[in-house]
Order: C-alpha cells, then structure tokens, then sequence
C-alpha cells in the first residue's frame, strides 16, 4: 500500500468559466471538462499537472439548489468570496492517503470528518469541516481516499500543464511542519515563514510557459 501523495490542487473562481478562461489562457492549454458535486452545489474542471496528480478549477454552481451545509474549500466564506472577486485563488492542496480514518485521527490538528462525494460515476471520501472552512488556510491539505487507492487523474486529457513547485507559507512554520511530519506529508512542498499562511504553485506550461498561481 502506497504512501500519502499529492492528488490534486484546488483553484477556486467565482464563476467557474472565468476561471477556466484565465487559466487557458495563462498556461495556453485547454482545460478538460469536469463535472457536478451534488452535495456541495459546485462543478469544476481539470487538467493534469503530473502523471498521478491533476488541478482542479472549482466554483460554486449556480445551476443547482443550496447545500444544506457549507461548501466545502471554505466557498461560503465571506473572506474567500472577496478574494474570488478579484480572480481565481489557489485555495488548497490535496493529498490522496490509503486510510482516511487513520489519518484523520492521527492529524494534530481538526481535518474535519469523512464525507463520501459522487461526481457522475466517480465516488470517494474526503475530510470535510462541519463549517467548511481549511485547516491553517489552506496550508494543511485536505485528505482524500480513493477506493482503489489511485485519483482519476490518469483519465485526464493531458494539456502538458506541469507542476514544477508548491510552496507554503505560514506565520508559525515550526508548527505547520510538525503537523506535516505527523502525516507523512512534509516531503511533498516546500515551506517557509511568512507574514500570512498561504500556497504558491509553480507550473510550466507548453512553449516554455510559466505561470504562477496563489
């Protein structure tokens, strides 16, 4: 059994079109369809940024009825839909584990607790808060389980969207790397200190394209 790895990366947009158009057009690719979350009331779509790992552009979808529960990225939140209205956000990273429910109790900080999520004929567990919200803003990943250990991103259109870095920041690094450690994690970005907790990912695109995300 493999251990945790990098699924994929979530940028998030207030619509998910423009979202979809500023990435097209920064890293000049097009990116593949996606699909509908019921339960969460969002839709998203994808591209692959290494063989076994994808980026996700997700947004609320205004198509479907409200969640009965706040979206999950921290979508809801006021802070996050102020941040979206001046364009696409890195919000998070995720990281694919073998055991979500092990992983979850052995986290020293709240992951939140496992959901099981469907996307047309895709299904698999994901830590979820009850509010919503990210752990240490997005800095911790969210962790996800997929039923036969492996994402879907082998099944994505592959643009030649590459991830060359992921770097976090946070005020207090010490602790965000102990946290890290604890879930086998910390080899899988870079980390450092700084005035506010944050990601930046770096990616190659075709024709020698780079572009940064945050």
């Amino acid at each position: 059994m493999t251990g945790p790895a990098l699924d994929h990366l979530v940028v998030a947009a207030a619509v998910l079109s423009n979202g979809v158009a500023a990435l097209e057009a920064a890293a000049g690719i097009a990116v593949a369809e996606g699909g509908a979350h019921p339960a969460m009331a969002t839709h998203n779509r994808l591209t692959r940024i290494a063989p076994a790992s994808y980026l996700e552009v997700i947004a609320p979808d205004p198509t479907q009825p409200a969640p009965l529960r706040p979206r999950w990225f921290g979508l809801d939140e006021p802070g996050t839909a102020e941040r979206l209205r001046a364009g696409p956000a890195l919000l998070t990273w995720v990281v694919r584990v073998p055991d979500l429910d092990r992983a979850l109790a052995e986290s020293p900080v709240d992951l939140g607790r496992p959901l099981d999520m469907t996307r047309g004929a895709l299904h698999w567990r994901i830590a979820v808060r009850d509010n919503g919200s990210l752990p240490e803003n997005g800095t911790v990943p969210t962790l996800i389980q997929w039923p036969d250990g492996a994402g879907p991103a082998a099944t994505i259109p592959d643009a030649g969207l590459r991830l060359g870095a992921l770097r976090l920041t946070h005020p207090d690094p010490d602790r965000i790397r102990a946290v890290l450690a604890v879930l086998g994690v910390d080899g899988l970005v870079a980390l450092a200190g700084g005035a506010a907790a944050g990601l930046t990912a770096t990616l190659h695109g075709p024709g020698g394209r780079t572009i940064t995300l945050r």
